[in-house]
């Protein structure tokens, strides 16, 4: 991936939509898509609410942004490890950590993604909701090349099994991260191969 690219942004224009989409990101992960308007926004990353204007159209196209540029690092992300010529335990093992890393990261993020898809416009959801499927597809064939006793709906039901234990890391906050990035990726290893 770029060195430039993040979890909400890649572009020219990163810098200032990086920090309103940030900012939001904390806001609506503490106070709900609906307890923030854009004045809130804008104070947060320094500038009037209407200023906002300039970068994004609407509160809703920020929740839309912030969700598909997530949903795309995901498979993005995803799809690079899935893609490595190595042994599929070890593929699976990087899936996992690439996963987990993004959670610790950015809590925020994984907080409004559960929270707020209802939020989306029709077609921003649509976008997400085709984006995240084809994450767990990445999934599903990582899993299934390590673990190939595991038939495609195991598979996809023990991704989603992850995904809920990774995500849980918004909550989780007990360890330090480097510990709880040990923790976390230990667990779902070995989940997945119970599973198996």
């Amino acid at each position: 991936m770029p060195a430039n690219f993040t979890p909400l942004v890649n572009g020219e224009k990163a810098n200032r939509r990086e920090q309103i989409l940030s900012a939001a990101a904390e806001l609506f992960a503490h106070h709900g898509f609906h307890g923030v308007g854009i004045d809130d926004i804008g104070a947060a990353v320094g500038i009037s609410g209407p200023a906002l204007y300039r970068h994004f159209r609407s509160k809703d196209a920020i929740l839309g942004e912030m969700l598909n540029s997530i949903s795309r690092y995901l498979l993005d992300g995803g799809t690079a490890w899935a893609s490595r010529p190595v042994d599929p335990d070890d593929t699976l093992a990087g899936l996992v950590a690439f996963h987990v890393g993004f959670a610790l990261a950015h809590p925020a993020l994984i907080t409004v993604q559960e929270r707020n898809l209802a939020n989306l416009t029709d077609t921003d959801r649509k976008q997400v909701r085709a984006l995240q499927r084809q994450y767990v597809e990445v999934w599903v064939r990582v899993i299934r090349e390590a673990l190939p006793e595991l038939g495609e709906l195991q598979a996809r039901s023990a991704a989603h099994a992850v995904f809920g234990l990774i995500n849980s890391t918004p909550y989780n906050r007990h360890l330090g991260d480097g510990e709880l990035a040990e923790l976390l990726c230990r667990l779902a290893l070995g989940a997945l191969r119970a599973a198996g």
